[in-house]
């Protein structure tokens, strides 16, 4: 299916001055055939009489002229058909008057996301289908009725998804995306909102099942064959980007483009936030440690190295393991040294 754009004029205020013309004048015969019709009996009485019943049935009538009035703002469009057969979209902004027979359809109408702009009223759901309320206002179906063609902003619910190392995480993204094609996204699918949300949980499982949540070794995340550092906290730019280009792969065909694509939440599940935890906390000891030992024996080393070098003083091996002994003990510890000076001989 290919959208076809109607460009048609923007003759709305035209045809409503005309239709209210045409009231008018209907009004103004109900009237006048009305008292010449079934007050006289002469020759005018005929006349009369038929202008009686052209002004009520041009009355009766005439506010199927009011069904083709059409007004759309900037970035709207409406989808038109005709006894089922689909006739074409209107863009641009202005007031139009179509065929009063032409619908408009819109089968997303009544679908409501947790996005911007289409507010829906539950906190747990991610997709709500809102019932039609009775005596709506026919301007509230005709608003419902058109497409937003603006970036719209989908702010997909947390999931609870295993990365490639089998653990439990929750992850949550937000994509932002807009019709471009609005014949495709009301015809090629049946209901295009509800079509992106259920292919966007498809593809944050796709791509958070190939990339663990921290770096590991051993890990293909590209599919070249070779081990890389990518992970889902280190590499959150390239993994959203996956996500998008994953997305928008299976909603072409819906006349959708997505535009951005980021993760907004990223953390362990519950039930292993505690001990993956610990097993930060643990990392990130042994690395200060190691950075620690590092940066004391080049101390040391500077030290004994200045020494011999002045000639400050001459220590044997026993002299020099103990030297490195207490300063290593010194400037490993935990807590600040306590001095010991020693008053006599240093042998």
């Amino acid at each position: 299916m290919e959208e076809k754009l109607l460009n048609k004029k923007q003759n709305g205020m035209l045809m409503l001055l005309l239709t209210l013309t045409l009231y008018l004048a209907a009004i103004a015969a109900v009237v006048v055939g009305g008292i010449n019709g079934l007050n006289e009996t002469g020759p005018q009485a005929p006349w009369g009489i038929a202008l009686f019943v052209i002004g009520l049935v041009v009355m009766a009538l005439g506010w199927i002229l009011f069904c083709g009035l059409k007004v759309l703002r900037p970035q709207e469009a409406l989808v038109l058909t005709l006894f089922g057969k689909y006739i074409g979209t209107l863009k641009e902004n202005g007031f139009y008057w179509v065929n009063p027979f032409c619908s408009a359809l819109n089968p997303a109408a009544d679908t409501h996301l947790k996005q911007s702009g289409d507010v829906g009223s539950g906190s747990n759901g991610l997709l709500q289908i809102s019932s039609g309320k009775e005596g709506a206002s026919a301007a509230a179906v005709s608003v419902s009725k058109k497409i937003s063609l603006k970036i719209m902003t989908l702010n997909n619910s947390r999931q609870k998804i295993n990365d490639c190392l089998g653990n439990p995480i929750e992850i949550g993204i937000a994509v932002m995306w807009r019709v471009t094609d609005t014949a495709k996204a009301v015809f090629n699918v049946d209901n295009y909102k509800e079509y992106l949300s259920l292919q966007c949980d498809s593809a944050l499982r796709n791509i958070v099942r190939m990339y663990p949540y921290d770096v590991a070794e051993n890990v293909d995340t590209t599919g070249d064959g070779q081990a890389d550092e990518g992970s889902l906290r280190g590499s959150s730019e390239v993994v959203a980007e996956r996500i998008r280009k994953e997305i928008q792969s299976k909603v072409a065909k819906a006349g959708l483009e997505i535009i951005e694509a980021r993760i907004t939440y990223l953390a362990y599940a519950p039930e292993i936030a505690a001990v993956m935890l610990q097993r930060q906390q643990a990392s990130a000891i042994i690395d200060a440690r190691k950075m620690i030992v590092d940066g004391a024996v080049g101390m040391v080393e500077m030290a004994l190295d200045r020494l011999s070098a002045k000639e400050v003083v001459q220590l044997d091996e026993e002299r020099k393991a103990a030297m490195v002994s207490n300063l290593l003990v010194v400037l490993c510890g935990n807590r600040d040294a306590q001095p010991i000076v020693n008053s006599g001989s240093l042998y």
